[in-house]
């Protein structure tokens, strides 16, 4: 076996999906979209500050020479549903089920690149997964695990856009994957069914305007997104839902991955009353803690006006008269609104 096989192999082994090599070469084609997508003010502010260095892999590894790109596919469905309650329950979005992702992908790249080193011998390498200097897709796209596909997500032919990425920037030598040579075609279902018109149909989306972004931003969420959000209170999963390449997809290979239905699909009205610590306890190890209880409690509070749930207007006036958080007492005055005017919000899916 070559080299290459013998990673392969190794990532097989060590439940990674898909893995592919490419060369270390810099992506100064992005370049122009990257500027025109910031001075459109179309950047979250997540992303890596340093556009050089989000361009050029040998700002991050001077030696580098291929860029292993892996993806590891995660459930798209709950197997097991939640307990029924007296409470109204909200959701997390899919890429916030189970253990972090980037806790259970920097451990498999852990695995990887030492494997890797049993293999080759001594070697330089870098890791990166999601909040590295590089652009995970691009990498992933050049490698030839998928496309990049309109609603600026990489989708791949076995497990569709749900699959988390992560690279292995290497001083290794080894010989690189074609690139995809297929597509979205004439198909514009993400682009159509975003409620909030984030997606700009070429691969870009104004960010500030994806519905995932408003739920994980601090302060007050601007009015023309509190309906959409519906009972979502991280994240978004519509353009994936919608995808024609989603169809039936619905993976199970990381334990680690699996979505405890009482976090994935939690309580609305208890999480409320959850202190600091109790958040921490409860959801620290999903992706979705990341940002602390402040603005999943706003998203909770929001989603209780969408539902109409008439019992939590105890609560709610609570907050509303009492709470010292502004984002929070603005949020139940307005469900409490809401629901006292008895409106709901429409399907965006049909």
């Amino acid at each position: 076996m070559t080299l290459k096989e013998e990673i392969q192999a190794l990532a097989s082994s060590i439940g990674i999906q898909k893995i592919g090599f490419s060369p270390a070469d810099d992506f100064e084609h992005l370049r122009q979209s990257l500027i025109e997508q910031k001075e459109a003010g179309h950047s979250s502010g997540f992303e890596h500050q340093n556009l050089d260095e989000r361009l050029h892999p040998k700002l991050s590894l001077e030696n580098a020479r291929t860029i292993i790109s892996v993806a590891v596919a995660y459930p798209s469905k709950i197997q097991e549903k939640p307990e029924k309650t007296a409470y109204r329950r909200g959701q997390f979005s899919r890429s916030s089920w189970g253990l972090d992702y980037h806790e259970v992908l920097n451990a498999k790249l852990r695995q990887l690149a030492e494997g890797i080193e049993e293999l080759a011998g001594h070697y330089d390498y870098k890791a990166m997964v999601d909040t590295g200097a590089l652009i995970d897709v691009a990498v992933a796209q050049r490698a030839g695990l998928g496309f990049i596909g309109k609603n600026g997500l990489l989708v791949t032919k076995e497990y569709g856009s749900y699959v988390f990425l992560g690279e292995l920037v290497t001083n290794l030598d080894i010989a690189p994957d074609q690139a995809f040579d297929y597509g979205c075609g004439d198909c514009r279902r993400c682009v159509d069914f975003c409620p909030t018109e984030a997606l700009l149909g070429d691969g870009r989306l104004n960010a500030k305007r994806c519905l995932s972004f408003q739920t994980q931003a601090k302060g007050a969420m601007p009015e023309e997104f509190r309906e959409k959000i519906k009972t979502t209170i991280y994240g978004c999963d519509i353009c994936q839902m919608v995808c024609p390449y989603n169809k039936g997809i619905d993976s199970h290979f990381t334990a680690e991955m699996e979505p405890d239905p009482e976090l994935a699909q939690p309580e609305l009205l208890p999480l409320l009353d959850l202190s600091n610590k109790q958040f921490k306890e409860k959801f620290g190890q999903v992706a979705g803690s990341w940002r602390g209880k402040n603005p999943i409690q706003r998203n909770a509070i929001y989603a209780l006006g969408n539902i109409n749930d008439k019992s939590a207007l105890p609560r709610l006036a609570e907050l509303a008269e009492n709470d010292p958080r502004d984002d929070i007492r603005e949020a139940a005055q307005w469900s409490i609104q809401k629901i006292l005017a008895g409106k709901k919000p429409r399907n965006v899916i049909k």
